[in-house]
């Protein structure tokens, strides 16, 4: 069982920047694939990025909608996983999310994550 909390959300202008933060308690964090995704006003949730166990390697959404603009990574001396956005925009509006899989493989699919945070929202004013 793994526990994740996320932190960070709040209101921010366009142009701004954000650091969101996901602490993980329970079994071992460094078995864990991580990912945030997000989740708009009436809109499905989406994959936003994912990082391999070791933070070697980072995944992203297909689209190039944050792109140059958000940096995932992650800490696991401290089971923690980060999501730096950059340049805000106010379609970055969302509540954001992060999930762990327990696997040896990368997914974007929110069926393929196990474990999920309660989600901190973020609200970029234009």
């Amino acid at each position: 069982q793994v526990q994740l909390v996320e932190s960070g959300g709040r209101l921010v202008q366009a142009g701004g920047s954000l650091r969101l933060s996901c602490a993980a308690s329970g079994r071992s964090f460094v078995s864990y694939y991580m990912a945030w995704f997000r989740q708009a006003p009436r809109k499905e949730r989406e994959f936003v990025a994912a990082i391999s166990r070791s933070g070697g390697m980072t995944y992203w959404a297909d689209s190039d909608s944050v792109k140059g603009r958000f940096t995932i990574s992650r800490d696991n001396a401290k089971n923690t996983v980060y999501l730096q956005m950059n340049s805000l925009k106010p379609e970055d509006t969302a509540v954001y999310y992060c999930a762990a899989r327990g696997s040896l493989y990368y997914s974007s699919r929110r069926d393929d994550y196990d474990y999920w945070g309660q989600g901190t929202q973020v609200t970029v004013s234009s």
